[in-house]
């Protein structure tokens, strides 16, 4: 594989992260949303519990997929 081969891989692999990580920070924005729509009108029915649980398992792997753009 020549060097221009290897850039374009690369590039590749860090776009796919890039991606992901706007992904899952979307799914957060809307797990917000529904979270104060669920508090403002009383509602929870176990859904509240589910989101955080959501919104960390986000989190968690944004951290893991930026830490392999740092390598």
């Amino acid at each position: 594989m020549s060097e221009e081969e290897k850039l374009i891989e690369a590039q590749k692999q860090v776009i796919g992260i890039l991606f992901e990580v706007v992904k899952r920070y979307q799914a957060n924005s809307d797990l917000d949303d529904e979270y104060l729509r669920l508090l403002a009108k009383g509602q929870d029915g176990g859904r509240l519990d589910e989101i955080i649980r959501e919104r960390k398992e986000n989190a968690g792997i944004i951290g893991r997929l930026l830490e392999q753009l740092e390598t």
